[in-house]
């Protein structure tokens, strides 16, 4: 079976115009079917401060209401979407834009209100494969950006860790699927003042440990949530860390095992 990576980049990685760009080269050069995954909160954050749209955040979760919904569309669909196609074709890497409604890839459906009305946040209840098949076989790149849709008319704010993990999963029956977490950092670190205290190996029981003592918490919970949500569904390999584990075998990164 043909293994097909997915790839999710985020973080000062998609913030950073010079580390994307070295990014995108090198990721051009992988060989075999592939799909990139990106993210892009801090821009949409810095949009909506300059538009005097109110950022509203809770457990590192961003509130969607329809004026943040429309500034997240246009960062995440727009601009940086496309900045990273046309990089990618100056890499002759022929790669083509998604959201979730392209192709009608990825449907979600909106977060009922519980203790906290995310807005217009969605949670992927489908990943369409068909028309990404198609593409793959092709040798064409296809780049997610973090919207969804409800095939109801409704576009929706959607993680673009959750997004990486599901395509991941969808894939399984047909690939041989790994799933890269690639931002700054070397992995999930021990201390956050310590780059190079990297956990190279996190198992569902050392997981609840690690959160049981404090060493994960905040954004990183729910990353690897996602993680272990993959690797329980038949994604073959899951790894937390920089690009550079990507491109080498000798790079320090986490390892997530069932």
């Amino acid at each position: 079976m043909e293994t097909l990576k997915v790839v999710k980049i985020g973080g000062n990685i998609i913030d950073d115009a010079k580390a994307l760009a070295n990014f995108l080269k090198e990721f051009a050069k992988v060989s075999g079917p592939k799909i990139l995954v990106h993210g892009g909160g801090k821009l949409a954050t810095k949009l909506a401060n300059q538009m005097g749209v109110e950022v509203k955040m809770t457990n590192g979760r961003r509130i969607t209401d329809a004026a943040t919904l429309d500034i997240i569309t246009m960062v995440y669909a727009g601009k940086i979407n496309k900045n990273i196609i046309a990089k990618l074709q100056s890499e002759s890497c022929n790669a083509v834009g998604f959201s979730g409604a392209d192709g009608n890839s990825i449907v979600s459906e909106k977060r009922p209100v519980k203790d906290i009305d995310f807005g217009f946040v969605g949670d992927v209840k489908k990943v369409n494969t068909e028309v990404l098949e198609v593409l793959l076989e092709n040798n064409i790149l296809p780049v997610f950006c973090a919207i969804s849709h409800d095939k109801k008319g409704l576009l929706l704010n959607t993680n673009a860790d959750t997004i990486a993990s599901e395509i991941a999963i969808g894939f399984s029956g047909i690939y041989k699927t790994e799933l890269y977490y690639c931002f700054e950092k070397n992995g999930v670190l021990e201390s956050i003042e310590d780059d190079n205290s990297v956990i190279e190996n996190i198992n569902t029981k050392t997981y609840q440990e690690l959160i049981e003592k404090g060493i994960i918490a905040d954004g990183m919970l729910p990353k690897l949530n996602n993680c272990f949500h993959a690797i329980t569904n038949k994604v073959a390999k899951v790894c937390i860390g920089k690009p550079s584990m990507l491109f080498s075998k000798n790079t320090t990164h986490t390892t997530i095992t069932a």
